[in-house]
């Protein structure tokens, strides 16, 4: 088990059954995860606010927790309108936000932003681990 299907499982074990997602290449690895690891399903969606959005949607009707699963920064930020939204309903949604790995950052990778800075504007606890400590054999 790699560290992305371990991200999945874990969050299977929480109780999220779904995860609306909008993936770029640095989530390639949770991309197959979703689809390698058993008892969660996967929406593509074509846009940040789609998956958001859909995300407190479920959670707010299925009384459900909902995995909503964002290309990097620019992701979140497309996203953060429906996620302060999701958390005023206090709507259960787990937001993982893919980052470049720490070898491409000294490049300035293009969408290079500072993700844990982001995310801490919507809710305190946000949290971010190295890039290479989520990759395994």
């Amino acid at each position: 088990m790699n560290g992305a299907e371990a991200l999945v499982a874990t969050a299977i074990s929480g109780g999220v059954e779904i995860c609306f997602a909008n993936p770029g290449t640095t989530e390639l690895p949770l991309a197959l995860a979703l689809d390698s690891v058993p008892g969660l399903r996967s929406i593509l969606c074509l846009h940040e606010n789609v998956a958001t959005g859909a995300a407190d949607g479920y959670g707010r009707m299925a009384a459900k927790p909902a995995m909503c699963l964002l290309h990097l920064g620019q992701g979140l930020a497309n996203g953060l309108t429906n996620l302060h939204n999701a958390r005023r309903a206090f709507t259960p949604v787990l937001n993982v936000i893919g980052d470049h790995a720490t070898w491409h950052l000294p490049a300035d990778p293009l969408l290079a932003t500072d993700v844990e800075s982001l995310a801490h504007q919507r809710r305190d606890g946000a949290s971010s681990r190295s890039a290479s400590a989520s990759r395994s054999s």
